[in-house]
């Protein structure tokens, strides 16, 4: 079984602590003397040579100067801040609202030729509708209880529509059939939601598939994932966003994509489920 999508991060903060720890070796020095130059407690540089507390700026700076190697902090700086962005905890990302996040993710797909998208929960946030992004976003404020931003967030989200209407870019997206079912929002924004996934089936850019519950699966059911191109997943799990770029895990999500797709149903068929989804409202 593929391992926690978390692991890639704590791969590279492990990374990272070796590296400082190389360095500290590399100068002659002892945990207990690095610890003396940089003026801070011998158990900090234990748990950052363990990978358990990430070092700041300023702790990479102290010590590469203890360690003599002044011209190796800022590659070192660049390699901490690149391992931060991997494992993002929303609440640290909506801590002063969701609009901001929404705007970031604008850039990211702006940037992206083919988004392969695969949900078990909820439609992808750029084919959600406002009435439907509305009531999920005011769970997740609920949830998380960080400030209540949602009609701008919710503006923020719409906006990435607009790139299923330009041109260049395709978006593959697979979703399970009880993303149909879920009633994350109220009857009428359920059916709103529902009529618009017919909407957007025709799009030379969209590409919809629905994994039936009756599908036999290759591929278990796996948490929300988007790859963009080859350079990136993005990763949602309950508590964090998570970047995956490391080739080798990119492949392992591109497999289980190409797995997922093989089970989904495709254009008359998707849409007959699709349309019981909208009866069952009735």
């Amino acid at each position: 079984m593929t391992a926690s999508p978390s692991s890639s991060a704590q791969g590279a903060r492990e990374a990272l602590a070796v590296r400082l720890q190389h360095l500290r070796k590399d100068a002659g020095l002892t945990g207990k003397e690095l610890s003396a130059r940089c003026g801070w407690h011998p158990a900090k540089t234990t748990r950052i040579q363990k990978g358990e507390a990430p070092p700041s700026d300023t702790d990479i700076r102290i010590w590469c100067a203890a360690c003599g190697a002044d011209d190796q902090a800022d590659d070192l700086i660049a390699t901490a801040r690149a391992v931060d962005s991997m494992y993002l905890e929303w609440r640290r990302l909506h801590r002063n609202g969701m609009r901001k996040v929404q705007e970031d993710f604008y850039a990211l797909y702006e940037r992206t030729r083919v988004c392969r998208s695969y949900l078990s929960n909820v439609p992808p946030g750029f084919l959600q509708t406002p009435g439907f992004a509305t009531a999920l976003m005011n769970q997740i404020t609920a949830f998380q209880g960080t400030p209540n931003d949602v009609s701008e967030a919710v503006a923020a989200r719409v906006a990435r529509s607009r790139f299923l209407y330009e041109g260049g870019r395709l978006f593959v997206v697979l979703i399970e059939e009880s993303v149909l079912r879920f009633r994350t929002a109220d009857p009428d924004a359920m059916r709103g939601q529902l009529r618009h996934l017919l909407a957007v089936m025709p799009l030379a850019s969209v590409s919809l598939g629905i994994i039936p519950f009756t599908a036999q699966r290759t591929v278990w059911p796996l948490e929300a994932f988007y790859l963009h191109d080859d350079f990136q997943a993005v990763v949602e799990t309950l508590t964090a966003e998570i970047n995956v770029t490391q080739p080798r895990e990119l492949a392992d999500y591109a497999k289980a994509f190409a797995g997922l797709a093989e089970m989904a149903v495709y254009g008359d068929a998707a849409r007959d489920l699709i349309q019981a989804a909208i009866d069952a409202l009735e």
